[in-house]
């Protein structure tokens, strides 16, 4: 199989894999799909694998940033990956997702980040379950009354892109999230070219949300501010629509400050759809991380990556004043063994007594990276 960068010309052609993979897909949708690809497509990002010129096998790699700690770490997004049916059970996904984490080292990305449709192809390749993009239902007149002042809001449109990604940013910054991911400007001008969508820029604030499919409720695709002013006019602009919309489904983080506004809180049903994370380049990763002030750690690893050799060996992890670097060292027998799975999952925050019963990471001292590595991971993005 040859894997290679689509040109924009060859993109009808994935139309009939997608459809094979994911089912029908109408004309309408399809156009709108290959508006939304085409920043992608001009950046060589979207990639097909060919038998005999023949495509049996697709994915893409977002130009994305992550946050971890109040600091953006680049990032390959990994979506539509497709095998032919026909071609299933050959070993073509682990080898398409073997080419594309190369490809993702060569854009420079540190992480790579996926929703994934089956756990055990990705796990074969070094990738583990690390976060959740989170959905809860809340009462439509429950948000009305949340508005303490009104704030200056107006509508956003495509030529904001750069501001819209410019104020999310300094949201997560400013909130040491872990998890949320960034869009480039090209990818927020393409996304606010949607009518569906109602989006509201603020100063310090943005919402995208838009009604579901039957036009019986509301959902949130987004809501992120950096003071509680703008955070309580956004979430009241959503409440506005209480006289026609019972509910609201809005995607939030795990600890979202909507939820400690609500006069009442009872039984709340959270859907989950897990994301897995890889380490693409481990020291690069290490370095750009944010972690939390005030914590010191230190740890000899041996990481072992099949797949991406450059992170493998021995080296000196360190953490200190928010800072951490990687630094290859001499073979220490008390090391901390680790695959990339492990490496992936430490970094996630996942704590060091899970992986160890796991048998993600064996070996060594490393109890003092539980802290160091803390975080409560989300996005509020699926791609």
């Amino acid at each position: 199989m040859e894997i290679r960068a689509l040109r924009p010309d060859e993109f009808d052609g994935v139309r009939d894999i997608r459809a094979r993979a994911f089912g029908p897909v109408p004309d309408e949708a399809w156009r709108q799909r290959v508006r939304r690809a085409r920043p992608t497509l001009e950046a060589g990002r979207n990639f097909a694998g060919f038998d005999g010129g023949e495509i049996i096998a697709t994915g893409t790699l977002y130009d994305m940033t992550q946050w971890w700690h109040g600091r953006a770490v680049s990032l390959a997004g990994v979506s539509a990956i497709t095998v032919a049916p026909e071609q299933r059970g050959r070993g073509i996904g682990r080898e398409l997702m073997t080419g594309l984490l190369e490809r993702a080292a060569g854009f420079g990305h540190p992480l790579a980040v996926l929703y994934p449709a089956t756990t055990t192809l990705y796990r074969s390749v070094g990738w583990e379950h690390a976060g959740a993009e989170h959905h809860v239902e809340i009462p439509t007149e429950a948000l009305r009354t949340v508005a303490a002042d009104r704030v200056s809001l107006r509508r956003a449109g495509p030529d904001d892109a750069a501001e819209v990604a410019a104020v999310i940013g300094r949201a997560h910054r400013a909130a040491r999230d872990c998890g949320p991911v960034g869009w480039d400007e090209p990818m927020w001008r393409s996304m606010l070219e949607t009518d569906e969508h109602f989006c509201y820029l603020a100063e310090d604030g943005f919402l995208a949300y838009h009604w579901n499919e039957s036009a019986t409720g509301l959902e949130v695709l987004r809501l992120v501010a950096s003071s509680e002013r703008t955070l309580r006019a956004l979430w009241a602009l959503v409440g506005s629509g209480s006289s026609t919309a019972e509910t609201v489904r809005a995607c939030v983080a795990p600890y979202d400050p909507v939820l400690w506004l609500l006069r009442e809180r009872e039984t709340e049903y959270v859907h989950r759809s897990q994301w897995m994370l890889r380490l693409v380049d481990a020291p690069a990763a290490i370095e750009a991380r944010g972690y939390p002030s005030g914590v010191t750690a230190g740890a000899s690893l041996l990481i072992e990556d099949p797949q991406l050799p450059a992170n493998s060996g021995h080296w000196r992890l360190e953490i200190k004043d928010g800072e951490g670097r990687l630094e290859r060292t001499a073979e220490n027998a008390g090391a901390v063994r680790l695959g990339p799975r492990g490496l992936a999952a430490l970094y996630a925050g996942v704590p060091v007594a899970t992986l160890r019963r796991t048998g993600l990471l064996q070996g060594g001292d490393a109890d003092a990276l539980s802290p160091a590595f803390a975080a409560t991971p989300f996005t509020l993005d699926y791609f």
